[in-house]
């Protein structure tokens, strides 16, 4: 059913690996059903990891995605492997947080985007990374991206 309806579609419903290197991965698109209406699609990935590029310890963070659709939407299937993709990825918490940004504006073209990285604590502190493209689109709902600020264990 996925072939005839979206033939371009190489992940969805077959199996697919964790590709090698979020380089390596591919981000698939299908057509926005409602494209000329201004509503939010958000993404939440509460156990996304990566590595310290120089200790090659494991960094665990929080991530919502949110972004306003153009003509497309990501596939969430491949979005889930690009993802997953960082878990052997050597990179500081910024570049990781601002590659999905730039990755997604690249293969999506959203309206609008905005990505929340709560990393949690290495050496006892957070290190919280936001990015957005812009001023949302008027109209837009934006709910709270609902991650509580990091209070320790007290």
């Amino acid at each position: 059913m996925t072939e005839t309806l979206y033939p371009n579609l190489t992940q969805l419903g077959r199996a697919a690996g964790v590709p090698a290197s979020p380089d390596a991965a591919v981000l698939e698109t299908v057509p926005n059903p409602e494209p000329g209406m201004t509503y939010l699609v958000r993404f939440t990935a509460p156990e996304f990891t990566s590595l310290c590029p120089l200790t090659g310890q494991p960094d665990f963070a929080h991530l919502v995605i949110d972004y306003a659709p153009g003509a497309v939407l990501v596939e969430s299937k491949s979005l889930k492997l690009y993802l997953a993709s960082f878990r052997n990825h050597g990179a500081f918490h910024e570049a990781c947080t601002l590659a999905i940004a730039r990755r997604l504006i690249a293969e999506i073209a959203p309206v609008w985007l905005r990505i929340g990285g709560y990393w949690y604590p290495r050496g006892g502190i957070p290190i919280d990374v936001f990015y957005q493209t812009g001023p949302a689109p008027e109209g837009l709902w934006l709910p709270d991206q609902g991650v509580a600020p990091y209070r320790g264990r007290g």
